[in-house]
């Protein structure tokens, strides 16, 4: 019987099955109503995939378009990396939450900064006195970061962390405490959050206008490609989704700022091989399960195709999508908070069935505070019970052939596709952040799904349905008023002990620099091992580049 044959079988089947069951069925139970972002069928058969090419469109794992994984074995040979992202308080304060964490068994660390730092204060800035060691560790100079890794070899352990427009200042701290340590810069490993675009879009971190934060990245990315060959270069579209995108905004914006970063890189001289075969993604999981691992198979499929068409990249380390995505914040609940963590463990699951690399699991009480180390040793401890007891390490891409899986990662697919042409015919997704276009996207993505959330359409178990009166009974973090105070104290210590003529002489320097097309990291570590703080340099780039300023609402 040939295959037109078997699909013809196949649709008097359903036609029966409809005319038979499923009718006599509804008569006595109709269906409720549906929400998804992508709308989904009742049933898939194999006629929703009489179109798909086997060999063209998914491959084997290992192999181009990469759609069932880019490892041949993916965990049956090594698991995905675990590193909590974590930072509070005073440094001392986050090392210690460090080495609980490494020896609990994660392998790296991802470090959590204040919101001063992310925006390039110093803590005895009047604009930071609020927010200083509130949401992550307060880290304005060297001396932190060498507390930070105080009995933390830098050369066995993966870092990361989210701090992105002063990214370069932080890694030339990195590299500073890591010589102290006799490590040098090429025996570093883990990824930068180096994704200056993404502020404009999702926290509002930023600090210099675009043209500013591009140049940055580029110097930072040409000398990070020679001088600390283990480090990623992460495309950060995370902050989009949690800032209300749909999952389909959320994959284009990805695709989109990755092909604006290739050509900005190319058009500086740099090889697409060198760059596309660094570049990582980090994502949102949110709760929609299959729909998640469909967008990671899609990107996966998608970034291949684009990196060897568009740009022509060679490599094949160039064409795998490496994904390291984490658990939904604003998926998670104040209500109820403990039913989060069946949200991170559905949450975890869908990423590591999309095929991540490394994962973040947000701990149980992220709706209220950052982790404790017991909501933070639970948040670990899911993966764990994942990875070791679940059985879902050991086989690769089980869900490779599923009717639904398969037609949906097409669906995703195709709704990217469309999403991103209109990004492309606009300019660019850093045109359309300067038009406030993606912006405005954004904004009604999120007043839509916050109605259908008012409106009992979409349900959140524990605050529009199911809803319990019990209050919530467990113990936070709460955040030491006093640290504003010592970390005032310690960097005007710092200021007084300190060469400060060796500082300005390097700053000034720095300014040159910034005004021309000389690249900046050189200079910036130079700053930072003359214990110049994040807020001085950061305060010297502001002169040059200006500050960005929203007035798109």
């Amino acid at each position: 019987m040939s295959e037109n044959e078997k699909l013809d079988q196949i649709r008097a089947g359903k036609k029966q099955w409809e005319q038979g069951s499923l009718k006599k069925a509804l008569e006595r139970s109709p269906e409720n109503e549906m929400i998804s972002e992508v709308p989904v069928r009742r049933l898939y058969t194999p006629e929703d995939l009489s179109e798909l090419d086997y060999l063209e469109d998914l491959g084997f794992p290992g192999d181009y378009p990469y759609t069932r994984g880019i490892h041949p074995t993916m965990y049956r040979s090594r698991l995905w990396g675990m590193a909590e992202y974590s930072g509070f308080g005073m440094p001392e304060d986050t090392n210690k939450r460090w080495k609980f964490l490494l020896s609990e068994g994660q392998e790296g660390v991802s470090l959590a900064t204040d919101l001063p730092t992310q925006l390039g204060y110093d803590p005895d800035d009047e604009m930071a006195t609020a927010e200083v060691g509130v949401v992550g560790v307060s880290c304005p100079s060297l001396k932190e970061v060498e507390e930070l890794f105080d009995g933390i070899s830098m050369d066995r352990i993966t870092i990361r962390g989210s701090i992105n427009h002063p990214h370069m200042v932080i890694w030339a701290m990195y590299m500073a405490a890591a010589e102290k340590q006799g490590v040098s810069s090429r025996q570093l490993g883990g990824n930068v959050h180096w994704d200056c675009l993404n502020e404009y879009l999702g926290r509002g971190a930023y600090i210099f206008p675009p043209e500013g934060a591009m140049r940055m990245a580029l110097d930072f990315l040409e000398f990070g490609l020679k001088h600390i060959p283990m480090l990623s270069y992460q495309v950060n579209a995370y902050t989009i989704r949690e800032s209300g995108a749909t999952l389909v905004q959320e994959g284009a914006y990805a695709l989109a700022a990755a092909s604006d970063f290739l050509k900005a890189a190319i058009a500086r001289g740099l090889d697409v091989d060198d760059f596309a075969s660094r570049l990582s993604f980090n994502h949102a999981i949110h709760m929609n399960f299959f729909e998640e691992i469909a967008k990671f198979r899609a990107l996966r499929r998608m970034w291949a195709r684009m990196a060897k068409n568009k740009f022509g990249a060679k490599r094949e380390s160039s064409l795998r999508f490496r994904l390291g995505p984490g658990t939904g914040g604003s998926t998670f609940t104040a209500q109820e908070p403990q039913n989060n963590i069946a949200r991170a463990t559905i949450e975890s699951m869908a990423a590591i069935l999309g095929g991540a690399t490394y994962l973040h699991t947000a701990s149980y009480d992220e709706a209220y505070a950052i982790p404790t180390e017991q909501t933070v040793r639970i948040a670990l401890k899911t993966q764990q019970i994942l990875a070791h007891e679940s059985g879902i390490a050991q086989v690769v891409d089980p869900l490779g052939g599923s009717y639904f899986v398969e037609s949906l990662t097409c669906e995703v697919e195709k709704q990217i596709a469309a999403y991103l042409e209109q990004i492309e015919k606009r300019g660019g997704i850093t045109e359309t952040i300067k038009t406030g276009w993606f912006q405005a996207e954004i904004a009604a993505a999120s007043h839509k799904k916050q109605q259908d959330i008012e409106a009992g359409r979409q349900v959140v178990v524990g605050v529009n349905r199911f809803v319990s009166e019990e209050k919530p009974a467990f113990h936070i973090h709460r955040s030491d008023p006093q640290i504003a105070e010592k970390m005032k104290q310690r960097v005007q210590k710092l200021r007084a002990q300190r060469d400060n003529n060796k500082v300005d002489a390097v700053l000034s320097r720095l300014q040159t620099a910034a005004e021309g097309t000389e690249n900046l990291v050189p200079l910036v570590l130079e700053a930072v091992k003359a214990y110049a703080t994040i807020g001085e340099i950061c305060g010297v780039l502001r002169k040059v580049f200006g500050e960005h300023q929203d007035s798109i609402f």
